[in-house]
């Protein structure tokens, strides 16, 4: 028998609705708004939502987090989630306000709706279906809600600074059918010596394959020469060119054509820079790192080391790099070997950031448990518990995994104009939900 009746996803659309209305993407701080007024009344909101539901609600009074939760005894089994989002952006872009959402054609539109206040609502409704039927949790269900996902997580860091570890849980912010496994999230500097031999510009972000990268120095007349010998495509602007790539997200770094890189590797036939040999005569093109660091892999895959910026002015040398670590490789052996390797080229290693990894052995009963869920709802025997390169918040807690909402086949609208989520998609992810919090919460 199903849990998820008309009239709870009613009530959950309903709840999405008054959301996904409060504009919650990063702004300036106030007093008890740390990301900003609209990230604290979206928290208001969803903790007066779960008031409704019955739930006992905690509101950190800085505004850093909050959460609900139901049940009782020592075991706490939570459910993570995030109420920021990315910005609009251009709202000539959208068809709809993405703040005013609306349904049409079955499909709900709005900012947040993919990302992760639907998931989130999706999971809580699942819980309220379980509860009006009657049934009664065996341990204590704690929804948590992140404020700073699409920034720092500076909110679940304060969470986790001064509230209770839970035992086991999940996140509703990937894919189906589930991730038990993120690689770790190393990003940093290197950072060397200046040169008056030429200046370059090319600051990018960190996580993300640069797919261009321009050049407007000296000598250019022989780095096109050069670039013409390795067949590296560009633009030719006559006094300056644009080395072109092709841009993906650093998670998937071997699949890119990092145009960054490419401009290096012909600087380096053209001048003379230890730290250009760092890229012209050792890395090269492999974005997994191998040419520096030998092969550095396990069964999450191989390393991928993403280098997303070269600057070079007279004063300094400075490369941003991303390295996704596969989640048994320790990590500062892996920073040690780093930064031994780059002293030959001039460069000193200079941390900037960290995520540590999330594995959850296949084995277990939370991976176990839910895989069956997911295999029993959907048909699909042959699905597969999922590795990944990027973060969620379910790194963040002990025994955690990353669970839906998003269903194999639905459009990926997050982060885009025109975010939106079909409502028979929503529904079945309720469903799944509603059967995974009563396998492992009520029973």
């Amino acid at each position: 028998m199903p849990y998820i009746t008309e009239t709870i996803q009613t009530q959950a659309v309903k709840a999405l609705q008054e959301l996904v209305a409060q504009p919650s993407f990063n702004q300036a701080p106030s007093s008890g708004a740390p990301f900003g007024k609209g990230i604290r009344m979206a928290l208001d909101q969803m903790l007066a939502i779960c008031n409704q539901l019955g739930m006992r609600t905690y509101e950190d009074p800085e505004g850093y987090y909050g959460y609900a939760e139901i049940g009782s005894g020592e075991e706490i089994f939570g459910v993570i989630g995030h109420l920021d989002t990315v910005p609009a952006g251009d709202p000539k872009a959208w068809d709809t306000d993405p703040f005013d959402p609306v349904i049409k054609d079955g499909v709900i539109f709005g900012r947040g709706t993919q990302d992760d206040k639907g998931p989130t609502i999706a999971a809580l409704f699942a819980l309220k279906a379980l509860l009006d039927a009657g049934m009664v949790p065996t341990k204590r269900i704690r929804f948590i809600f992140g404020t700073d996902e699409e920034i720092l997580w500076r909110g679940i860091a304060k969470y986790n600074e001064k509230e209770s570890p839970i035992d086991m849980g999940f996140s509703p912010d990937s894919e189906f059918p589930l991730t038990y496994a993120e690689k770790g999230l190393q990003q940093a500097y290197l950072i060397g010596p200046g040169t008056d031999l030429f200046t370059l510009h090319m600051d990018n972000a960190m996580n993300a394959v640069p797919g261009k990268a321009d050049y407007d120095g000296p000598k250019l007349t022989e780095v096109k020469a050069v670039l013409d010998q390795h067949g590296f495509e560009y633009e030719d602007h006559g006094t300056s060119i644009t080395v072109l790539g092709k841009s993906v997200h650093a998670m998937n770094a071997p699949q890119g054509v990092n145009a960054v890189l490419r401009l290096c590797i012909a600087l380096d036939d053209v001048f003379d820079f230890a730290p250009l040999d760092l890229i012209g005569k050792c890395f090269l093109e492999d974005a997994t790192g191998q040419n520096l660091l030998g092969k550095v892999a396990d069964e999450s895959g191989q390393l991928t080391f993403n280098i997303s910026s070269f600057e070079v002015s007279p004063k300094e040398t400075r490369l941003q790099i991303d390295l996704r670590i596969p989640v048994t490789i320790d990590r500062e052996q892996l920073v040690a070997q780093l930064s031994k390797r780059v002293q030959k080229y001039g460069l000193t290693y200079k941390h900037f950031d960290y995520l540590a990894p999330l594995y959850v052995p296949k084995e277990s009963k939370l991976v176990q448990t839910l895989m069956k869920v997911y295999q029993d709802a959907t048909g699909d025997l042959k699905a597969e518990p999922q590795i990944s390169g990027g973060a969620t918040f379910a790194r963040t807690m002990h025994n955690c995994v990353a669970f839906g909402g998003m269903l194999p086949g639905v459009p990926d609208y997050m982060h885009q104009a025109n975010e939106q989520w079909p409502l028979d998609s929503m529904a079945k992810t309720m469903e799944i939900y509603a059967v995974a919090l009563k396998q492992l919460c009520f029973e």
